[in-house]
């Protein structure tokens, strides 16, 4: 099953704020691989594929460096097609000497931590096919181990990189909140997604179509914790892409109910979780 397509709800791309459009604009280029879509003075859009926008980032007037200890960007995360993909970037972040933030085998997926010039979190992985994972009734089982670096350089049979491959897509995003009852309400009652793993009073990931997950949310910023300034570095919104109209129509009348904010921007429907990190709804 494909977990990034209809009639899956999926994270269709990621919204940014940075401090230097043009180092930002140099380091999702050249060090990630992304493809420039389209670029103004204060913003610009990436692609994969050359049609899709999966990441856009913006340098707000008076813009802050990214606040500590508050909501918002976790990490967004890419997800590639292939194994030799991974092993790919994986020889290129080793040949520009690229410090990485962890490497992890979490059984349902292959991952690299790293971040951007201004911290914004990023997660670059690969899934294992979705029949060797493993179900305890309706949680998935994964953990983190290390990452077999060596065996997954092996993979590598190209030699040469040349950026992220057109089958790239945004995999998920893992959110910081302020609190998880609220919070769990509004994306599983509001939103329609299921929780599919636990972690403590401190971390739920929560998916649909049986994915591992498409949205991770914690806390370890604090209970409690405030949501950053408007100018602050990091996250603007995210978008989810719903199978139809008819799952958006359904989908508001699930966070009006919840008591959630929906609003409409210039004809795109936007909603606020209760940590106020904000969400795009679109159609694919």
């Amino acid at each position: 099953m494909n977990f990034h397509q209809p009639p899956v709800t999926f994270v269709g791309r990621v919204d940014l704020k940075v401090q230097d459009l043009e180092r930002s604009v140099a380091f999702y280029q050249d060090v990630i691989g992304f493809k420039l879509f389209e670029k103004t003075e204060r913003l610009a859009k990436f692609t994969a594929d050359g049609k899709n926008v999966l990441l856009s980032i913006e340098q707000p007037e008076d813009v802050m460096p990214k606040q500590r200890r508050t909501t918002g960007l976790y990490h967004f995360a890419i997800l590639l097609p292939h194994r030799a993909d991974l092993a790919n970037i994986l020889k290129h972040f080793v040949q520009l000497r690229l410090p990485l933030q962890g490497a992890s085998d979490h059984l349902v997926s292959e991952a690299l931590y790293l971040a951007d010039p201004d911290g914004n979190g990023i997660e670059i992985y690969i899934d294992r096919p979705a029949s060797d994972w493993t179900w305890n009734e309706s949680q998935v089982v994964m953990t983190t181990e290390p990452l077999d670096a060596e065996g997954l350089l092996e993979e590598d049979k190209r030699g040469t990189w040349n950026g992220l491959p057109a089958g790239t897509v945004m995999g998920h995003i893992h959110l910081h909140v302020s609190e998880l009852d609220k919070t769990e309400e509004f994306y599983t009652k509001g939103l329609g997604f299921n929780v599919v793993s636990r972690y403590g009073p401190q971390a739920l990931f929560t998916s649909t179509g049986k994915y591992h997950h498409h949205i991770g949310l914690n806390t370890w910023n604090g209970v409690g914790a405030p949501k950053p300034a408007e100018n602050s570095v990091g996250l603007r919104s995210f978008s989810l892409v719903l199978p139809d109209e008819e799952s958006v129509k359904e989908t508001i009348s699930r966070l009006i109910s919840v008591g959630a904010e929906v609003t409409e921007e210039n004809g795109v429907i936007v909603t606020v979780d209760p940590s106020g990190n904000r969400i795009k709804l679109e159609t694919a």
